[in-house]
């Protein structure tokens, strides 16, 4: 009798979605099954406009590991000031996220392996610890794992096996034997590393308050 292979949250999340979300630190979720889990989720189905605006929501929230309360707050701040394209600036914002940059470094291997990186006091930030993940950094700031960190598991494996490919908004360099990241410039909505339509995510948040 063949052994029926486990399927995680992960996986079924990102079957839900349509999407593959590489934040979660799992790939191939679509690769065999390109539809919904469930037992009906072969067929095709037929969205509304809003369900589709959910979808875009959710995958944000999913993929950058955040909570609603928090996805409201960065959409507050990048709404504020005079910004025409607040979802260009909150993509930056996400996308400058401690953790975040930590994982698209691939210093770790998801964005919630690099959550525990950073809180464990593993990473610097310009030669300091920091341990806050959801710090949103600027341009020209360096981000490495600690010299006495260097062997840490989670850092080699993602270190031996890359995720993805460095962003272009960040710069990757050796010092010291070290590897170091430099934040080069601030990326906007092009740098999200799923597919993703911003009209619908502007138009889910145009209809209500963050």
């Amino acid at each position: 009798m063949a052994t029926k292979t486990r399927v995680t949250p992960r996986f079924k999340t990102q079957r839900r979605l349509g999407a593959e979300l590489p934040g979660l630190g799992k790939s191939g979720a679509l690769e065999r099954k390109p539809y919904p889990p469930g037992e009906h989720g072969s067929k095709r189905r037929k969205y509304s406009n809003y369900a589709l605006q959910l979808e875009e929501k959710q995958k944000v929230m999913k993929n950058y590991c955040l909570r609603e309360q928090q996805l409201r707050r960065f959409i507050r701040d990048a709404k504020s000031g005079s910004s025409s394209n607040w979802v260009d600036k909150l993509a930056g914002r996400l996308e400058l996220r401690l953790d975040n940059v930590v994982f698209r470094l691939n210093f770790a291997p998801s964005i919630r392996a690099a959550k525990q990186l950073i809180s464990h006091g593993h990473i610097m930030v310009n030669g300091t610890k920091h341990d806050i993940s959801s710090a949103v950094l600027k341009v020209g700031d360096e981000v490495s794992v600690r010299a006495k960190s260097q062997e840490h598991q989670v850092y080699m494996h993602a270190k031996d096996n890359p995720r993805m490919d460095v962003p272009s908004h960040l710069v990757k360099e050796v010092k010291e034997n070290i590897e170091m990241g430099k934040i080069v410039n601030v990326p906007g909505v092009e740098a999200i590393p799923f597919p993703f339509q911003s009209g619908l995510f502007t138009e889910y948040y145009s209809l209500r308050k963050a």
